[in-house]
């Protein structure tokens, strides 16, 4: 939360010329409402369900930059089809990093309520190894610019799409 993914997705799909997906406002797409409403109606556990189903349709699709909602690695299944089905970035940032970037940000309803420095790294402790197990590459966020980042990553996807397979 708080790592840059839907931004840098963003930049990175302008940089390449690609589709972008941001998991999350395609499941509001189809919802028609927020993921903080999906949350008090369906539970985290209903978002969740949808939030697989979603990530299977989009995952399947070729060509795309894709940015997830934080907790979509929490499910296995989530993790292997991200990583049989595409690169996997784990964009990495510091917990102050996030609590910054999230600060006014008020649709995020892991965090409505609580105090986010104890709530993120609460969630940092339990996602971190998850992200990493799905990841083919790590790149920290911290003190870069989205430009940089994304650069940095156009890169990458630019050589693997070159590579031999």
């Amino acid at each position: 939360m708080g790592a840059g993914k839907s931004t840098i997705g963003r930049q990175v799909a302008k940089r390449l010329d690609r589709p972008f997906y941001d998991c999350d406002k395609e499941i509001e797409a189809r919802t028609g409402v927020d993921i903080s409403t999906i949350f008090d109606y369906e539970s985290e556990a209903g978002f969740r369900d949808r939030e697989t189903a979603m990530l299977d349709e989009l995952t399947r699709k070729e060509g795309i930059v894709l940015a997830t909602g934080g907790g979509a690695i929490l499910r296995p299944e989530n993790r292997r089809m991200l990583h049989e089905r595409g690169l996997v970035i784990y964009l990495s940032a510091a917990v102050e990093t996030q609590v910054e970037r999230t600060r006014h940000d008020q649709g995020r309803p892991l965090l409505h309520g609580t105090d986010p420095h104890l709530k993120l790294n609460e969630l940092m402790a339990i996602r971190d190894p998850l992200y990493r197990e799905a990841a083919h590459v790590t790149l920290k966020t911290d003190g870069q610019s989205v430009k940089a980042v994304a650069r940095r990553i156009a890169q990458l996807l630019q050589n693997e799409d070159s590579a031999p397979h």
